[in-house]
């Protein structure tokens, strides 16, 4: 006897106990079980993983929702299906998180701490976020392979960052060199472009008289070192300045020396079409000194100071010295004049908060312009990743976002992947100094050389490993096949690589998408996935991002508690359309609870309706009955055709609409009166009807919610599977 209630507490729990315990997430015990054919057509997508800095936002629920919408229904249509979990050690935020804590209670810095100790309390705070975050999952119904689960920092995923390094290495794709990086002073280390912020900013513009040209700059303070002045070649404001020539000037600190660069980069129409430029400290500047073979100086130390070439104003942090620098400008009659509420946009640090300082810093990086043969032909890790969507190979949803996808790629620089930082993968390269004649271990001399190991830990005495950490990228850019087992040739790599769906949100779409292009076909000579799916953004019911500091989260958990997992996902579903943020409010969630009820009353309605004598009675369905369970069917067929397109938001709306204003308002309320009347023929035939409507509504509607259809289904007096989640889908 079902409850009149639905008890979404204990059923979820139960249910998702019973899931597990049954094998059925894994596809191999699918098909060991008879479930799924032998040689049936695979179906794998990697969960993207999740930081383990704490706890799973609406972001992250939205992605399991889909997730799971995607392999319920390919499981149902006898699929093999796989869905990887796993979780991402985030190595900055993961890092700045614990020693943020650590100097709140204790007072005390990692270096404080030592690097073991340090990695000891990061790994801890880890190991506990990671059981909250499974806990979630799991909390959300998704139906995760969990005995395949990984970690970025795991020791499988260790020996494939090592091998993918190499590899890179060895082909000429990784290299150490002198460029200009995004440097975080605050948390003193590099940072990759997506652990940026740009934050929009006025302030004044200031026009400055450098010798006969007139400069506008929003940075006065990282000026000290400009000695060449840029214009365009077309300019005719600057015809009669040559391309190399030098003039003599009065600049902040006296006279200098300034040479005319003619570059085509330059944007006429911004200032007055000329600038000096700064190589050290803009990515831009450093891009047009490479191409003319300029000088670079460094202006800005590490942490943010002015150093001694500022002569008077060494020392001081920048935001404070930018004030004086200007004034002493007006004392040499220097400032043309000042624009005021001069709108740019300042990088700052995701994690640390500080603003980012580009230096030109020796790092590690991935070559992607460079030429290196793959399959007996020359090209670029950029070519391959223009290749992969231009050639159709991966098909990206929605197509608008492939524009944006080309535009990146073209402009993509070399990949920084070192980080100074402790958690995370160490560069696994060893150094150790050599004698003049290449013999280990030499006297330190001026003629001493550094051997270098790459890869493995070396033998012998004498090596030191490099102290920085790569990029949390290098690694998750792996992550569709280091989870199937990479570097070794396994069945899994074999049965579900590429794999089918690559999920994720709009907003990283460059920098973890991308880069998994870039590493797959670097390594493998194939592509990651064969569609990437884009989600929007979850936003409060006005618009807004959520934030603590705004007030306006909603936590997924809370609403499962509230009401319960199931209304939790649709709401999550409907409304949100591939690439389109969604607004989602409490009231929302509480309206779809409302109809998982309205499901458990259909079902209940019917199910209690069943007598056992009706298996006997002999039944003929009428031509009306037949239109009603065709009605179904096709509902079924439209629920299946949108989930197939990627219009999830539509598949959710079509099953939602077709089990309450036409089965449960309509065709139950039509069928009522045989049901309780006294002819047994009329009975068993409307009750055969509202069953096999309500096989069909389960179905459809399993993969939006889950739990209370499974719940309803094992309540069904004839049942084809022992479960719902794997009925086949017909």
């Amino acid at each position: 006897m079902l409850d009149s209630r639905y008890d979404s507490k204990e059923i979820e729990a139960r249910i998702y106990r019973d899931w597990e315990q049954s094998g059925f997430f894994n596809p191999d015990q699918c098909v060991a079980k008879g479930v799924t054919k032998k040689n049936a057509k695979p179906f794998s997508i990697v969960l993207p993983p999740p930081n383990v800095t704490g706890t799973l936002h609406m972001g992250h629920a939205a992605m399991l929702v889909i997730e799971d919408i995607m392999v319920r229904y390919a499981r149902m249509r006898g699929r093999k299906t796989l869905w990887i979990p796993g979780t991402d050690h985030a190595a900055i935020a993961t890092q700045s998180k614990v020693e943020s804590l650590i100097y709140k209670k204790e007072g005390k810095n990692r270096h404080d701490l030592g690097r073991e100790n340090f990695l000891a309390r990061v790994t801890q705070f880890a190991a506990e976020s990671h059981a909250t975050i499974v806990n979630q999952v799991r909390r959300m119904g998704a139906s995760i392979d969990w005995s395949r689960e990984a970690y970025t920092l795991d020791d499988s995923r260790e020996r494939a960052v090592r091998e993918a390094f190499k590899r890179m290495y060895d082909m000429g794709l990784i290299y150490r060199g002198a460029r200009i990086v995004n440097w975080d002073p605050k948390l003193q280390t590099t940072v990759s472009d997506d652990e940026i912020e740009w934050v929009e900013e006025k302030v004044p513009l200031y026009y400055l008289k450098y010798g006969p040209f007139v400069i506008a700059t929003a940075r006065p303070e990282t000026k000290f070192g400009d000695k060449y002045v840029v214009v365009h070649p077309k300019d005719t404001r600057y015809a009669k300045y040559k391309d190399g020539e030098k003039i003599d000037l009065e600049w902040i600190n006296g006279p200098v020396t300034a040479t005319v660069v003619k570059d085509a980069v330059m944007d006429m129409s911004f200032g007055t079409g000329a600038m000096t430029i700064t190589p050290w400290h803009d990515a831009t500047d450093f891009d047009i000194a490479e191409r003319h073979g300029l000088d670079k100086e460094q202006i800005i130390d590490e942490r943010g100071r002015l150093l001694p070439v500022a002569g008077e104003f060494a020392g001081i942090k920048i935001k404070d010295a930018r004030a004086a620098i200007i004034g002493k400008l007006k004392e040499k009659g220097l400032v043309v004049k000042v624009e005021e509420g001069y709108e740019h946009r300042v990088a700052t640090s995701q994690r640390g908060g500080g603003i980012i300082e580009p230096q030109i810093k020796e790092q590690w990086f991935v070559a992607v312009n460079k030429p290196f043969m793959k399959s007996g032909k020359k090209t670029t890790l950029k070519e391959l990743m223009r290749r992969a969507v231009a050639q159709k190979k991966i098909k990206i949803v929605p197509k608008r976002f492939e524009k944006i996808y080309f535009h990146w790629i073209e402009n993509l620089r070399d990949w920084c992947i070192s980080r100074q930082i402790w958690f995370g993968h160490r560069v696994p390269v060893w150094y150790r100094s050599t004698d003049a004649h290449g013999r280990p271990n030499g006297t330190p001399s001026d003629s001493r050389g550094v051997e270098m190991c790459v890869g493995e830990t070396p033998k012998g005495e004498g090596w030191t490993q490099d102290p920085d950490t790569l990029d949390t990228w290098f690694s998750s850019g792996l992550w569709t096949f280091s989870t199937l087992g990479w570097p070794k040739e396994t069945k899994d790599l074999a049965t579900y690589h590429p794999t089918d769906v690559l999920e994720t949100g709009y907003d990283i779409l460059f920098f973890w998408v991308a880069r998994m292009v870039l590493m797959t076909g670097a390594l493998l000579n194939d592509i990651p996935f064969r569609t990437v799916y884009l989600h929007g953004l979850v936003r409060d019911e006005k618009g807004k991002k959520m934030s603590k500091t705004a007030g306006n989260v909603i936590d997924p958990l809370e609403m499962i508690e509230k009401y319960n997992a199931d209304a939790t996902r649709l709401s999550l579903v409907v409304g949100a359309a591939p690439g389109s943020d969604i607004k989602l409010s409490e009231d929302k969630v509480r309206g779809y609870r409302n109809f998982t009820t309205k499901i458990w009353n259909a079902g209940r309605f019917v199910l209690m309706n069943y007598r056992p004598e009706f298996a006997e009675v002999k039944i003929s369905m009428s031509a009306a009955d037949k239109k009603y369970l065709a009605g179904a069917k096709r509902a079924k067929r439209e629920v299946a055709r949108y989930v197939e397109n990627f219009q999830f938001h539509r598949a959710a709306e079509h099953a939602y609409h077709y089990l309450w204003h036409t089965f449960a308002d309509k065709v139950i309320e039509v069928k009522k009166g045989d049901l309780k009347g006294s002819d047994a023929k009329k009975a068993a035939s409307a009750y055969r009807l509202l069953e096999a409507i309500l096989r069909e509504c389960l179905q459809m509607l399993h993969p939006f919610v889950p739990f209370v259809t499974e719940e309803l289904y094992k309540n069904l007096p004839r049942k084809e599977s022992e479960f719902l989640m794997i009925e086949p889908w017909k």
